[in-house]
Parts: C-alpha cells; sequence; structure tokens
C-alpha cells in the first residue's frame, strides 16, 4: 500500500488478475441461506444457484423450504434443496451446519437472512415480542456465525453474510426491537471479522433498506406509513427483489476478496441522508 513513507507496494502473481466472470462466479461452492424459503433469502438464493452456486435454503417452515429449493433448481439447472432450521435453536444450527457439510462435503458461504420484525410502540411492546425479535434477528445470526468459524475456517476460504437493515444505521418509530437486534448485527459482524481475518474466512454486512418483503407487505394496506418509509429513500421507490442480488453475489464471491468487517447499503440512498 503507497503511503507518504514510501510506496511498499507489491505485485504478486499477474497484475491482469482473473477475469470479471471468474471473479463474481460460485460455481462449485456451497451456500446456505437462512430464511431462504422467501423474501430476500430467495432471492438472493436465486442469484447464487445462476452464479453456479449448490445452494441450500433453511428456515422453520420444511415445507415452503422444499417448495423454494425446487423453484430455485427449476429455474438455475443448479442443486438447490430446502433444510429445516429454527436459527434460534442452538442444537439445531450445529446439526444443520454439520449436515451440510457431510452432504456436500464443504461449505463456503452463509448467509444470515432469518428475520422477523414486531411493528409497536416501545410502551405497548411486550418483552415476549422484544425477545422473539433479538433471539431471531440477533441470537441466530450469532449462533450461525459461531458454527459457521467452527466449519468453515479450515477451509482457509469463505464469506459469511449477515443481513442487517438500513435500520442498523438510523432509527424509525414502533421499531425498538428491529432497531436493537439490527444494529447488534454491526457489532456481530465487525467483531467475527476481525477475529477470523487471519484464517481466510470473512464477514460482512448486507443492509437493504425498504423492499416488499412479506414482512413489509402489510404497509400497503396503510399509504400513509407506506409513504412515510419509502419517502425516506433518495430513489422514492420500493426496491425491487431482483436488486439484492448484485450486492450479495459480490460480497459472496472473490470479487470482494479484499472486503471484511464492512456493511453494503442497498437501501436507496436511505441512509445517505
Amino acid at each position: 500500500m503507497a503511503g507518504s513513507g514510501g510506496d511498499t507496494t507489491t505485485t504478486v502473481g499477474d497484475p491482469a488478475g482473473p477475469s470479471i466472470a471468474e471473479l463474481f462466479s460460485l460455481r462449485g461452492r456451497v451456500a446456505l441461506v437462512t430464511g431462504g424459503s422467501k423474501g430476500l433469502g430467495l432471492s438472493i438464493a436465486h442469484g447464487f444457484a445462476q452464479a453456479g452456486a449448490i445452494t441450500v435454503l433453511a428456515s422453520r417452515d420444511e415445507s415452503a423450504c422444499t417448495t423454494s429449493a425446487r423453484e430455485v433448481a427449476d429455474a438455475s439447472g443448479e442443486v438447490c434443496v430446502g433444510w429445516r432450521l429454527d436459527v434460534s435453536d442452538e442444537q439445531d444450527v450445529a446439526a444443520v451446519f454439520a449436515g451440510v457439510v457431510e452432504r456436500f462435503g464443504a461449505l463456503d458461504v452463509v448467509v444470515n437472512c432469518a428475520g422477523v420484525n414486531v411493528r409497536d410502540p416501545i410502551e405497548e411492546c411486550s418483552l415476549e415480542d422484544f425477545d422473539k425479535v433479538l433471539d431471531v434477528n440477533l441470537r441466530g445470526s450469532w449462533l450461525c456465525c459461531r458454527e459457521a468459524g467452527r466449519v468453515m475456517r479450515s477451509a482457509r476460504r469463505g464469506s459469511v453474510i449477515n443481513v442487517g437493515s438500513a435500520l442498523s444505521a438510523v432509527g424509525l418509530p414502533d421499531r425498538t426491537p428491529y432497531c436493537s437486534a439490527k444494529a447488534g448485527v454491526l457489532g456481530l459482524t465487525r467483531s467475527a471479522a476481525l477475529e477470523w481475518a487471519g484464517s481466510g474466512l470473512r464477514c460482512n454486512a448486507l443492509c437493504p433498506g425498504p423492499f416488499l418483503t412479506e414482512m413489509n407487505r402489510p404497509l400497503l394496506a396503510q399509504p400513509e406509513r407506506a409513504q412515510a418509509v419509502v419517502g425516506r429513500t433518495a430513489l422514492q421507490r420500493w426496491g425491487q427483489m431482483h436488486e439484492i442480488r448484485g450486492a450479495a453475489l459480490f460480497l459472496a464471491s472473490d470479487a470482494s476478496s479484499y472486503v471484511t468487517g464492512t456493511a453494503l447499503y442497498v437501501d436507496g440512498g436511505w441512509t445517505t441522508q
């Protein structure tokens, strides 16, 4: 790296580097996407499969995972399977990670996308609802990161992507459990990235803004509340489901080999304001 103290840059190998197609390819790699039966997780899985990955979709709804996996496999021609997983259950997480490695021989990419939300003023939000949101969004991500480290570090490569939110960085009324959890995801991401830095295993956060997921569709019945959300974006619109795929593929692939511990916002410009 060049600096004021002199040029310490060294060139190793071919300065042209791999081709763009090679950098973004997931051919021969195994990816696990939690919360993969629907929403952004399913869209990310479609993108990974199109890039050549063997993809495992995991969620608490085994039937939905199986159906969605068949959809991804049919669309891409690649192997995609569904797996039942409760990310808040320590033993369940360990069993699924071990099962994926046993079945496919490796695990190269993990996307922690499982999430729930509760919309209530803080005075009306129950402790049960607060705990539920933290259990899935933060505890679940932490458990999956821990297991990823245990099974992936020995490969000396890999990518863990924790799905945060625009609300990792900014607040929104009536979202105290969700904002707390998603802010915690950033802290988890940074710490894990530092711990894994010498191993070749990278960890980054992918932070979406307002996409019309199943979680957000109820807002359409309340036009004023919907506009209050979309109106915070610079682009003044909802994100389309496919618009998450490029960023996820970047973080999963060798295209981001020098990127770790950071957050990539796909939020229509929400957090620029």
